[in-house]
C-alpha cells in the first residue's frame, strides 16, 4: 500500500492548496466525462477547504456533490453533516451544483437505501473524494467496532450501508469502502501531530482495527499541524 504526504507550512495554506487541486481535478474529469462525481466529508475539518473550494472557476452545474456520509437526523439538525455542505460548499459558484443526499425522510435509513442508491450509482465512480481521519483511524462511518463493518469493507460490498457504532448517538449512513477506494483521485486531510502519528501507526494492522487503511492505496494525505 502506497499513499504521498503532502506537508503544510500552516492551515490555511492547506486549504487554499488542497482546493486548487480539487478544483484542477473536476476541471480535468469534466473534459472528458458529461458530469463528474465529487464526495466529501462533513465535520469541521474541511469547512475552509470548501470556503476556498467554492469560489473556483469551473463549470459547477456539471458536478454532482454527494456526502461520504451521513448521520440520520434532519438537515435542519445541528449534527447534519448536509448542513454544512449547504452553508460552506454548495454556495458562491458551487451553488449550481446538483446535491446527492444521503438522508431522507424515514425512520430508519434500511428503509430508503434502495432509494438513495438509485441516485447514486449511475453518476458512480467518484471522479475526486476527499476524506476525513479521526484519531480511531475511522473514516467516512466506517468505524473500528461498528456492527457491520466488516460488510461495509468487503470486496462486494453496496454502494450504501447504514451503520451504528459504539458512542455515535444515531444511525449513519456511509458509502463503503469499495466505492471510496474505487475513486480515481483520493485526498485525505489531516490535522495535529496526534493523527499524524496514528495514521503511521496504522501501518500493518488489520483494516477493521484501521478502516482508515481500506481507502489509502494511491491517496494524498494532505498534513497541516
Amino acid at each position: 500500500m502506497t499513499y504521498a504526504i503532502e506537508d503544510y507550512a500552516d492551515a490555511e495554506m492547506l486549504a487554499i492548496n488542497l482546493a486548487n487541486k480539487i478544483a484542477g481535478e473536476l476541471t480535468a474529469a469534466l473534459d472528458h466525462e458529461e458530469r463528474a462525481l465529487l464526495a466529501v466529508p462533513g465535520g469541521t475539518s474541511p469547512g475552509p477547504v470548501f470556503d476556498s473550494l467554492c469560489a473556483a472557476d469551473l463549470d459547477w452545474a456539471r458536478v454532482d456533490v454527494v456526502l461520504t456520509d451521513e448521520r440520520w437526523v434532519p438537515e435542519d439538525s445541528p449534527r447534519s453533516n448536509t448542513r454544512l455542505i449547504r452553508e460552506r460548499l454548495l454556495v458562491n459558484r458551487a451553488e449550481v451544483a446538483r446535491f446527492l443526499p444521503l438522508y431522507a425522510a424515514a425512520e430508519n435509513p434500511e428503509d430508503v437505501l434502495a432509494e438513495l442508491e438509485s441516485q447514486l450509482s449511475p453518476n458512480l465512480p467518484i471522479a475526486v473524494l476527499l476524506l476525513g481521519m479521526g484519531l480511531d483511524l475511522h473514516t467516512a462511518s466506517l468505524f473500528p467496532g461498528a456492527d457491520r463493518l466488516e460488510q461495509a469493507l468487503a470486496p462486494d460490498a453496496p454502494i450504501l450501508m447504514a451503520m451504528r457504532a459504539p458512542g455515535a448517538p444515531e444511525p449513519r449512513v456511509t458509502l463503503t469502502g469499495r466505492v471510496l477506494n474505487e475513486a480515481l483521485k483520493k485526498h485525505v486531510l489531516i490535522f495535529g501531530q496526534a493523527k499524524r502519528d496514528a495514521l503511521e501507526a496504522s501501518r500493518g494492522q488489520p483494516v477493521e482495527l484501521a478502516p482508515i487503511r481500506a481507502v489509502l492505496d494511491g491517496a494524498t494525505v494532505h498534513w497541516a499541524e
